[in-house]
């Protein structure tokens, strides 16, 4: 549950159609205005998520030394700050060596004056440093509430206080895969939803590693839903791109382009798929605009119908099913967009490329108009605003750009640096616009750009929120809230239906549901109330039952410690996150769990046994390596946050929290060989300001050594984590007679 608001929430104004009267933005924006309020940036494309602001009287020049900056704040920022509730938040990192870690902190957006800062552990990621703070923030204006994605998977909401609300563990209790390359994708605030997209490999059916996407309940963290809507192998597992909420033809569509390639748009109450368009044969990292019913999007890889690189595309967003054909409206081919998110005003399109190359393109048609060139690395995505434009390129280079009625034309460019280093400060993140000011983070600092004589009203405009009339509309669509939750054994959970008619409208919680539980132990009463059996995990489905219409929710159910396995049942345990390439095979007259070379893609793999909120455990199993010529594999434990790796090409074991840092990491030397069981035991005490994590292997079959084989000490003291099973396997690798047990 959210901790209590110390706020009150801002004023809310609803749009209603009401014989035919609609009240509209505008009349709203201008009553407000009067009132002093000044548009605000919440999310990193705007309050329209299209990249322009309405803002007026904002500078075309200033200098990092004094002119038209009002103030600056040290801070190691990465992507686009949120602008919202008279503040200023973003995210980045801190720390050297053994304490680097991710934070998000948030200043007063008038003067600049610190509020809060929070840091955060980095872990179970090879992710580096240098790319921690990839996804930015987002504020909801409504609530106060602050969400922070961080490149391990923390989702995680901050109230006004920087307080922690509710968050996740992505990786570890939903699968969310995290590679080196970083990129993390935005979250984004519909109504009462945040909505966020990754790629991982879920338990169950949701086994397959794919990209999907989530809604949380932003109050609470409840999963509302999950979508898979292609259901097709990720090419590039390693995309950032943004959905995007647009109103088309009546209905509220949630629109992106995915790891597979194609750009999906999905009813935004239910996750169901709507339409589908191929346009890539890699991952899209583009987020795309709409505008009307027009959806605009790009990509910098290689196209399916032909050998150029790189496209951009205008799609009809009102059609239904596979749109390849019939959507296309136009097409512009061999433009490398492929990280800038399109920005349009009328009726131009400006697209950078990753060369840091301005476009402009008839939005109509495609037509090329004209370029410029500003830098040379193109991340960061141009914004609209007082009638120029305003870009952040990489090298520390930020552009106020003039748009004339036959040309573009650099008014002012400033390269910032960082402090007491002769190089430039990198910028990834785009420019956000509030209060008729412009706001900038980068690896330099946080930077507030204005006239410094102007008035500033730290206010924002109401928020407009669309309702529809549901009466005498029928129900389509059930679903199960939570959709996707984790449990304790006999802990009582009460479930709610919602009913949806077939433009996706919400008509209301439904009381006349019937209940079944299918592959769960356990009870559920008339009312929805399940309790899970006691004493066993275990994972399965809710479904609910109205008429001819159904609905279902997936949960995973977790007893006390101890828990023990040996894989004798010939199944590995089905409540178990991730782990498809695991098999449970016969090996010596027993069974045990096998992982082979991968066919494709990494051999790296980690199975997470339970929810990430444990603590005070330690895991115990048995362990076994093959051997091919010189290539041998590692096989480890994972524990609160900690991995014990048996490296078998160093002949060594390790530990570690973050595996691109190795913050923490100890090693000594093990003299291991293959095809011999070991048994590994890792255990981890967390203490009031340390972590202590203990290690030890020996041979299967002979007495446990007293003394540790390994040990390490963590200040900055992870405090929970899933047990896991971690493997690296170019040859086999196994894995029996796998336990969890409380600390002795």
């Amino acid at each position: 549950m959210p901790t209590l608001q110390t706020h009150a929430p801002r004023r809310t104004f609803v749009k209603r159609f009401i014989g035919g009267l609609v009240i509209s933005a505008t009349v709203l924006s201008n009553i407000a205005c009067a009132g002093g309020a000044t548009e605000e940036w919440p999310s990193w494309r705007g309050p329209n998520e299209t990249g322009e602001s309405s803002a007026i009287n904002l500078v075309s020049d200033w200098a990092i030394d004094g002119d038209n900056l009002i103030w600056q704040q040290a801070f190691v920022g990465r992507s686009t700050p949120a602008v919202f509730d008279g503040r200023v938040c973003a995210n980045g990192r801190q720390g050297n060596g053994m304490t680097k870690q991710a934070v998000v902190a948030c200043w007063d957006a008038g003067d600049g004056t610190p509020l809060w800062e929070r840091t955060f552990n980095v872990y179970h990621t090879t992710v580096p440093f240098s790319r921690v703070g990839w996804a930015s923030v987002i504020g909801d204006p409504e609530t106060g509430y602050l969400y922070h994605h961080g490149v391990d998977g923390l989702l995680i909401a901050l109230d006004r206080e920087g307080n922690t609300v509710w968050e996740w563990r992505l990786g570890e209790d939903t699968g969310r895969a995290s590679g080196y390359g970083g990129r993390t994708q935005n979250p984004v605030i519909d109504g009462t939803q945040l909505i966020l997209s990754n790629i991982g490999a879920n338990w169950g059916e949701h086994g397959a590693p794919r990209h999907r996407f989530w809604s949380f309940d932003k109050l609470t963290g409840e999963v509302l839903w999950n979508s898979l809507p292609g259901n097709r192998p990720w090419a590039d597992a390693n995309t950032q791109g943004t959905p995007v909420v647009a109103e088309i033809d009546g209905r509220r569509l949630l629109i992106a382009g995915a790891a597979d390639g194609w750009v999906y748009a999905m009813d935004v109450g239910t996750g169901d798929l709507v339409w589908e368009f191929e346009l890539s044969k890699r991952g899209i990292n583009v987020t795309p605009v709409v505008v009307g019913t027009t959806v605009y999007i790009a990509h910098s890889e290689e196209n399916i119908d032909n050998a150029s690189m790189g496209r951009v595309v205008a799609i009809e967003g009102t059609g239904s099913g596979n749109i390849t054909s019939s959507g296309e409206i136009w097409q512009a081919n061999a433009l490398g967009i492929g990280f800038s998110s399109p920005l349009y005003h009328d009726n131009i399109l400006y697209v950078v490329d990753n060369s840091s190359k301005l476009i402009a393109l008839d939005a109509s048609t495609g037509a090329e108009l004209e370029q410029l060139n500003v830098g040379t690395v193109g991340k960061s995505s141009p914004v609209w605003a007082d009638d120029k434009v305003y870009y952040t390129e990489v090298n520390g280079r930020v552009y106020i750009l003039e748009v004339g009625p036959s040309a573009l034309s650099i008014l002012d460019t400033e390269e910032i640096q960082v402090p007491g280093e002769e190089r430039h400060a990198e910028i990834y993140g785009s420019p956000a616009i509030a209060y008729e000011r412009i706001y900038i983070s980068t690896e330099a600092g946080i930077f507030c750009i204005g006239d410094p004589g102007a008035s500033y009203s730290g206010e924002g405009l109401p928020i407009l929120q669309t309702a529809s009339s549901t009466e005498n509309r029928e129900p389509s669509r059930l679903q199960v809230i939570p959709a996707e939750l984790i449990v304790k054994a006999g802990e009582e959970i009460s479930f709610e239906v919602r009913a949806f008619d077939a433009d996706g409208n919400q008509l209301g919680p439904q009381d006349n549901a019937s209940w079944l539980l299918d592959g769960l132990s356990g009870t559920i009463d008339d009312a929805g109330t399940f309790r899970p059996a006691a004493g066993e995990n275990q994972a399965g489905k809710v479904t609910a039952e109205i008429g001819n219409l159904s609905a279902e929710a997936r949960v995973r159910s977790f007893a006390p410690l101890p828990w023990a396995t040996n894989f004798e049942s010939g199944q590995k345990p089905n409540w178990w996150m991730g782990g498809g390439r695991f098999q449970v095979q016969e090996l010596d007259g027993g069974m045990v769990l096998n992982k082979s070379r991968s066919p494709v893609g990494l051999n790296r793999h980690v199975i997470y046994m339970g929810p990430s909120s444990m603590t005070g455990y330690t895991v115990q199993a048995d362990i076994m390596g093959a051997r091919r010529r010189r290539t041998r594999p590692d096989l480890g434990l994972i524990n609160g946050g900690y991995t014990l790796d048996l490296q078998g090409g160093y002949n060594r074991l390790e530990v570690r929290a973050w595996t691109a840092e190795l913050r923490m990491m100890q090693r000594v030397p093990f003299e291991w060989r293959e095809d011999k069981w070991y048994t590994m035991k890792l255990t981890v005490e967390v203490g009031p300001d340390r972590t202590l994590v203990y290690g030890k292997v020996w041979e299967r079959g002979t007495e446990e050594p007293e003394e540790w084989t390994i040990s390490a000490e963590d200040p900055m003291r992870i405090s929970s984590g899933s047990p896991g099973i971690y493997g690296y396997s170019p040859v086999d690798i196994f894995f029996d007679n796998v336990q969890v047990m409380e600390n002795q």
